[in-house]
């Protein structure tokens, strides 16, 4: 039952992005809304970690069997993807790049931050 709960929580979070999307007039995803939303549910603790960790962790687990609708709907459509076939690889490797750029940065500075705060608090005790 209380995985049930936890599943619903989400569900409701993932409804409320889906009436965002229709009523808000930017090209942002509902999942993005609904990213969004979570996240700042958590942060003010207005929805607690208990409340969706155990739902989260088991969808964590079966996201790779949510990707073969979309592999297959790619490869069911390889011809006409065929002619776009060097701006999608440039595109992918480059983003991927990018990503992994901008995830690396932002990881170090969330590291330094830590550490400098870390070494302050200690200095101040």
């Amino acid at each position: 039952m209380k995985f049930i709960k936890q599943l619903a929580n989400i569900l409701s979070i993932s409804f409320i992005a889906e009436v965002l999307e229709y009523l808000i007039p930017l090209p942002v995803a509902a999942s993005i809304y609904g990213l969004i939303l979570m996240l700042i549910g958590l942060m003010t603790k207005i929805i607690p970690l208990e409340k969706v960790e155990g739902a989260a962790d088991f969808l964590v687990e079966i996201l790779p069997i949510l990707f073969i609708p979309p592999t297959v709907g790619i490869m069911t459509s390889v011809e006409a993807l065929q002619q776009m076939l060097v701006p999608l690889c440039v595109i992918s490797v480059v983003s991927t790049i990018l990503i992994m750029v901008v995830t690396g940065r932002v990881s170090q500075g969330v590291i330094r931050r830590s550490k400098k705060q870390t070494s302050e608090g200690g200095q101040k005790a």
